[in-house]
């Protein structure tokens, strides 16, 4: 059963604070909640039900030449913000209880890298990253700011265009992509895609067992920031409720796995974690 906690911030940073001394080392999962203070948008609403349409699907990515013109026109315009993010006071508290000792692994559901940007060391970017870029033919890498560079030399009109930004370097555009330039990989002129697990894809099986392995050792698990509607994340609280692992919810809204939680933090993040 989940324990309602009183209002005021201090008893609910002491608890928190109680929760990971007491279970470390612990295992933070985290969703795009812990991001939206760095000014990149997240996709679910405090009901955990989409904002907007729900984000291109990889099948229809590798399949559709005009899916692929509508998503690197709209990225060309979206990306910068997530490109220049930097982690918030959340990420930095992350690192530091790493650094303390507390934390066997920082699990994300978040392609942006603020983790890694905060100091974090120990960190598995569950979903991929979306800075580098994925040949699908022949496996060639380059980073996503070449691709954008070359995009932009080869569609000048959208120099000047500005629109509001949605999640993972997206943006609200609407107008004809039809005539779009989608430059190929350098090396095969295969299909270029960001190496993040598009929506209707997989997370890479080691990935997922490295989890569950690191999930096995830890004496408790903290969500923060995700509503664990996705199965890639809900699948590890699930396995630590089996486990009879406590955990802990740091998140403003509902969550899947609220009836799962030992306790729940509907709390803002950054300043509960800074109150620890």
């Amino acid at each position: 059963m989940t324990i309602a906690l009183p209002i005021c911030p201090d008893q609910q940073a002491d608890r928190l604070a109680d929760f990971i001394h007491s279970n470390a080392p612990v295992l933070i999962l985290t969703g795009a909640g812990i991001s939206t203070d760095s000014g990149i948008p997240d996709y679910r609403d405090s009901h955990g039900n989409w904002k907007r349409k729900q984000p291109v699907q990889h099948q229809e990515f590798m399949q559709c030449a005009a899916t692929r013109q509508r998503y690197w026109a709209r990225s060309l315009v979206g990306w910068p913000v997530m490109q220049q993010a930097q982690p918030n006071l959340a990420h930095h508290k992350i690192a530091e209880l790493e650094n303390r000792g507390l934390l066997s692994m920082v699990v994300t559901q978040n392609v942006d890298r603020l983790h890694q940007k905060a100091g974090s060391q120990n960190v598995i970017d569950l979903h991929g990253r979306a800075d580098e870029l994925l040949c699908m033919s022949c496996g060639y890498r380059e980073q996503r700011a070449l691709m954008h560079e070359r995009c932009a030399a080869l569609n000048p009109a959208l120099d000047n265009v500005f629109a509001t930004v949605a999640p993972d370097g997206d943006a609200d555009l609407e107008m004809d992509f039809s005539g779009f330039k989608v430059p190929g990989c350098p090396q095969c002129d295969g299909i270029l895609k960001p190496d993040v697990v598009f929506f209707g894809d997989n997370v890479p099986r080691p990935r997922v067992d490295e989890v569950f392995d690191t999930l096995a050792g830890s004496r408790g698990l903290l969500v923060i920031g995700s509503s664990l509607m996705v199965f890639s994340g809900f699948r590890f609280a699930r396995q630590a409720h089996q486990a009879k692992t406590p955990i802990a919810i740091l998140t403003q809204g509902r969550t899947r796995a609220d009836d799962l939680a030992s306790v729940k933090f509907d709390s803002q993040i950054g300043p509960l974690l800074a109150s620890l």
